[in-house]
């Protein structure tokens, strides 16, 4: 567990939460599983912020702090939310690859103690080429396996932190056929684009079809979740298209500004949402092009257009991409 701390003047850092141990002792606050973690997570988040609230402190810097706090748990819930997307969609593309027995996999000596382990993960996730396994004495002792060219697993390295995340990058990266020691942003970037088509294909589904036809007859125009923007574009016949999320340096993390526009002045594939500034300032949304896309076309002034959105909780865009049917 991690735990978001007040830096007076700075904004709040991210750091491991200790909590009382044995003989006055402090310790770690590790959960054996994610649903664990999250649902002791969703307990103590009320207290803490019911503990903001009642500082004797200006009302100014009280509401900056909590908007500081938000845009800080968002900016993780939004990483969380997207990772899970991907994992889902990278267990997906392999759910039809052959699984090998556990007998049948290649170990180092030296790793023979894992082979039930990793065989396990194969299982779920035969694309894997880097494994987290093992735990021993009941505590979270791990090692690293790495998959050779030559298909041999090597033999066990110890997992400190860093080699640990990769482990659990891994489960995603592998999965679209990248490496899970690259850079991690660079590296999310390219597998958004990658689902860009997918999420495209999602257009045909009739469950899809449903929620845009209900959200269109609510007067919803632009439909988020994930990184994923449904847009509405009346004119041209256009219809339902598919768009990015995107961020201004200045934004990257902000709070969403939930009842926020987006003005839209041009065909940018990139949506900017609406966002608030640690000061308290609401910034409209807007379109743009990305990098390497050149100018996007501008729209003609008669036709700017102001859309109000709504955002969707990352799970509805998880079960659309396992076309889970809409109920």
């Amino acid at each position: 567990m991690q735990e978001l701390v007040d830096k007076d003047e700075l904004s709040p850092v991210w750091r491991e939460r200790m909590v009382p141990g044995e003989d006055d002792s402090v310790r770690a606050d590790p959960y054996a599983d994610r649903k664990a973690a999250i649902e002791a997570a969703e307990a103590l988040n009320p207290v803490l912020r019911a503990a903001i609230s009642a500082r004797t402190a200006d009302s100014v810097a009280k509401r900056s702090l909590e908007l500081k706090v938000d845009k800080a748990l968002q900016s993780k819930r939004r990483l969380q939310e997207e990772e899970s997307l991907m994992l889902a969609e990278a267990l997906r593309r392999h759910t039809d690859d052959p699984r090998l027995d556990a007998e049948a996999l290649k170990l180092a000596p030296d790793s023979e103690r894992y082979r039930e382990d990793l065989a396990e993960q194969l299982a779920e996730m035969p694309y894997l080429r880097v494994a987290k396994v093992g735990r021993s004495n009941n505590r979270w002792t791990h090692a690293l396996l790495y998959l050779g060219p030559d298909g041999v697993w090597s033999k066990p390295y110890q997992a400190g932190d860093k080699a640990a995340q990769t482990a659990e990058r891994a489960k995603i990266a592998n999965g679209f056929g990248l490496s899970a020691t690259s850079h991690w942003g660079k590296m999310k970037a390219k597998i958004r684009q990658i689902l860009l088509p997918r999420a495209n294909e999602l257009l045909k589904l009739a469950s899809v079809q449903r929620i845009l036809a209900e959200a269109l007859a609510r007067g919803e125009r632009v439909l988020v979740s994930n990184g994923i923007v449904f847009w509405y574009e009346p004119d041209g016949d256009i219809g339902w298209q598919v768009k990015e999320t995107s961020s201004t340096r200045e934004s990257e993390g902000a709070t969403i500004w939930k009842e926020g526009t987006i003005l839209s002045t041009n065909h940018g594939r990139l949506v900017v949402l609406p966002y608030i500034k640690e000061t308290g300032e609401l910034v409209r949304g807007h379109t743009k092009n990305g990098p390497n896309d050149g100018r996007a076309l501008p729209r003609h002034r008669d036709y700017y257009v102001e859309i109000p959105f709504s955002l969707y909780d990352g799970d509805l865009m998880i079960g659309l991409f396992g076309e889970l049917p809409y109920e």
